[in-house]
């Protein structure tokens, strides 16, 4: 217990914390025995550990807070980002992580934490101690991935739920993808969403010019897609 209160600051312990506060590795199985027994640390996943109040019998650091703590780099992202930034009413049982370090999906108190890899730089911000992709980066990774993880729709809810984006920066995240199918796709939804989202035509014009030249489809289903002709492109017809 005479480590506690810093544990407490810390949030999260390796094996590494948990060693130099044993004093040697040999003493390290019996104190992870004794605080785990204790009901002071929980296993997370492999080399960490979460630090757990001891009134409330809850981990001291939120659902985001561990997620951005698995790696140096990991980032809460996608749906997961809409939530931490506050523009989602009810948080789902899963969290998104954005890494290059591979893990295998795990789950730890009720959440499962989902990895996503790292295909480029990426624009965070810290938001009450977790690391979390920016609004822009939130909005061009959703409607990149909005397959795999969240529905378009759901997508589409949470960029209504939020501020207007920033125009330069949405355009910094596309140029880090150099992705013209991305381009398109983005500039479609925006443009469909553009008495919320009020960005400049310059934005869509800039789209425009690093579209890629052949007609694609959003979606993997063709039924229920509608052509866009501005944008050369099949896509699920969004309701607002």
């Amino acid at each position: 217990m005479e480590h506690y209160e810093r544990m407490r600051r810390m949030g999260c312990l390796t094996r590494h914390d948990l060693e130099e506060m044993a004093g040697s590795r040999q003493a390290l199985p019996t104190l992870l025995t004794d605080y785990q027994r204790k009901g002071i640390i929980e296993r997370i996943r492999r080399n960490l550990y979460a630090v757990v109040d001891l009134e409330s019998q809850r981990p001291v650091l939120s659902r985001y807070q561990i997620g951005s703590r698995l790696f140096p780099d990991a980032c809460i992202s996608h749906r997961s980002a809409f939530e931490a930034l506050g523009y989602v009413d009810r948080p789902s049982h899963d969290i998104y992580v954005v890494t290059k370090s591979r893990f295998t999906d795990f789950k730890y108190n009720g959440v499962f934490y989902r990895h996503v890899d790292m295909r480029a730089e990426i624009s965070a911000e810290w938001v009450d101690g977790a690391r979390v992709t920016t609004l822009e980066q939130t909005i061009v990774d959703s409607i990149h991935n909005f397959e795999k993880i969240a529905g378009l729709e759901e997508v589409v809810r949470c960029i209504l739920r939020a501020p207007r984006p920033d125009a330069e920066k949405l355009l910094l995240c596309l140029e880090r993808y150099g992705n013209g199918f991305l381009y398109q796709k983005c500039g479609y939804v925006l443009e469909e969403l553009q008495e919320h989202v009020n960005l400049p035509e310059s934005f869509y014009r800039e789209c425009r010019e690093h579209c890629a030249s052949t007609v694609r489809y959003m979606a993997k289903e063709a039924g229920g897609l509608v052509y866009s002709r501005g944008w050369g492109i099949y896509a699920p017809e969004l309701r607002k």
